[in-house]
């Protein structure tokens, strides 16, 4: 048998900016980050904008063809700003990524052409995935609006929408030319997306900085009361930590079956599908993180502090850690609307092996292959408890750690 064998290595660089009113006239960040990185100026752009944001800041559209007017040396406005639905609706609908590469085409957009995606994770995702696959990639500059993306989802590599009733089942890799925070925008957040996002955060304590953790909980009622300085510092460390996974974690592609940056997640797309989308991404995350925590201590990985510990941080953030839908059919895992069909539809998008990560402690993680249903129906369980109104060492009495182990 002959055979060629072939190996690529492949180096991506991008950088990630924090920064307020990106598009004030006074401002040079934008103009130099597309100076420093095309290969001949002007660079033509189009923008895309999250129409929840445009309602937000009713000056928006007016602010980026003015700024980028002022910059047209460096910066050509090729098209006009394409506004979008925000939220899950916009990754539900092809229709709207073919509204976005029509725009990309019509403007006459180059492979070293600029797409400027302006709004929360969910429109970053669908412009992401139009921007990669527009002459199998123009060059995308992400500018986060939401707390949830700007300390996770836009640093990331990963763009995708929803098909098929499944969360991100199509996507790309595809890392961004850069990614640019303006703190200013989560000024006008509503106080559920200010909260929801702060769930990522304290997914990236667990997972890979317990001081990081020990932050959140110390200053969890300043976040709560929007202090944005704070809010600022923990932005900055959760974009650090999950950039440093992605870069030091030897898979940022995810071709093996473990998901660290997926703690809590199976649970949390399955919440999400159940409730129509109604529930935001970090809400759905928090109640997952709050599920598997649960599970882990009455597995008997996790001390009964640190759990307790998880399980109030979320309620001190002003976090559900339970839902209805949760609860709704556990026991019946034959049952479209059992949550626990989720762990199907992870293992389906892992790759074949089910692949679940669990903690020891904070900021231990480990990985298990089997989930015990038995015990994550007690973990359900004990979460209603709690949510119910009573204090967390009431739910201790519902069921004690268990003594079989996954």
């Amino acid at each position: 048998m002959d055979s060629i064998q072939q190996q690529l290595q492949v180096t991506f660089r991008y950088p990630v900016y924090f920064t307020t009113g990106l598009f004030a006239a006074s401002n040079p960040l934008l103009r130099d980050v597309v100076t420093s990185d095309a290969d001949r100026t002007p660079a033509d752009v189009v923008a895309i904008a999250d129409r929840g944001v445009v309602d937000a800041h009713p000056n928006l559209l007016a602010d980026v063809q003015r700024y980028l007017q002022l910059h047209r040396e460096v910066l050509r406005l090729a098209g006009p700003t394409l506004v979008v639905p925000g939220g899950e609706a916009v990754k539900n609908d092809t229709r709207h990524v073919d509204d976005i590469l029509r725009a990309i085409q019509a403007a006459g957009l180059c492979r070293h052409s600029y797409v400027f995606a302006i709004g929360g994770g969910a429109v970053l995702d669908v412009v992401g995935y139009a921007a990669a696959t527009a002459h199998r990639g123009v060059r995308l500059i992400r500018i986060p609006t939401t707390v949830l993306a700007q300390d996770d989802s836009a640093v990331g590599v990963k763009n995708g929408i929803n098909a098929f009733g499944k969360k991100n089942y199509l996507g790309t890799f595809a890392p961004p030319s850069a990614v640019i925070n303006d703190f200013s925008f989560l000024t006008t957040l509503i106080d559920r997306d200010w909260r929801g996002g702060i769930a990522e955060a304290v997914k990236a304590g667990l997972i890979r900085d317990a001081a990081f953790f020990d932050y959140i909980e110390a200053h969890a009622a300043e976040l709560k009361a929007r202090d944005l300085a704070v809010m600022e510092h923990v932005i900055r460390r959760s974009a650090a930590l999950h950039l440093a996974h992605i870069a030091t974690g030897g898979d940022p592609f995810e071709l093996g079956s473990s998901r660290p940056l997926d703690y809590g997640h199976w649970a949390a797309h399955k919440l999400e599908q159940l409730t129509g989308y109604e529930m935001r991404h970090g809400e759905a995350v928090a109640i997952g993180i709050a599920l598997d925590t649960t599970y882990a201590w009455l597995s008997g990985f996790l001390p009964e502090r640190d759990w307790m510990r998880v399980i109030e941080v979320f309620r001190a953030l002003g976090l559900a850690i339970y839902a209805p839908e949760l609860g709704a059919h556990a026991d019946d895992e034959t049952h479209p609307a059992c949550v626990l069909g989720g762990l199907a539809e992870f293992r389906e998008h892992l790759g074949g092996e089910l692949t679940i990560m669990l903690l020891k402690g904070i900021g231990q993680p480990f990985d298990v292959h089997e989930i015990r249903r038995d015990t994550m129906v007690r973990s359900i369980a004990v979460l209603k408890t709690i949510a119910a109104g009573g204090p967390v060492t009431a739910a201790l009495n519902v069921e004690g750690p268990a003594s079989s182990r996954p």
